[in-house]
């Protein structure tokens, strides 16, 4: 039940031929060498950018939108944290009151 039972191979049907091409050697003729080839600098397929001052100014502009969205987002995030955090104390303190105050009448 616990050991796993493995399965056989399956044994070829019929009659199994060897293959009919014979490959016969041939003689290897030594040739007068090629030269080395020549190494060519490879042409650049990428454009080159050129920066002009309008481009420089609109992504100096565009990165101060992605630091400033960025920042704000990440301020929001702390602050919502802040706020959960302060109002979970609250309605701590609030239940601790209320309990103590129960145990205080008896």
């Amino acid at each position: 039940m616990f050991r796993p039972k493995l399965p056989t191979m399956p044994q070829p049907t019929g009659t199994v031929t060897p293959p009919a091409v014979v490959i016969e050697p041939t003689a290897i003729t030594p040739g007068t060498p090629a030269p080395p080839p020549v190494p060519v600098a490879p042409a650049s397929t990428r454009p080159t950018i050129q920066l002009t001052p309008g481009t420089a100014l609109a992504l100096v502009g565009g990165g101060t939108a992605v630091v400033l969205v960025v920042g704000a987002v990440l301020v929001s995030m702390l602050l919502a944290v802040a706020i959960t955090g302060a109002s979970v104390a609250v309605c701590a303190l609030v239940i601790r009151s209320l309990i103590n105050a129960d145990n205080r009448r008896r």
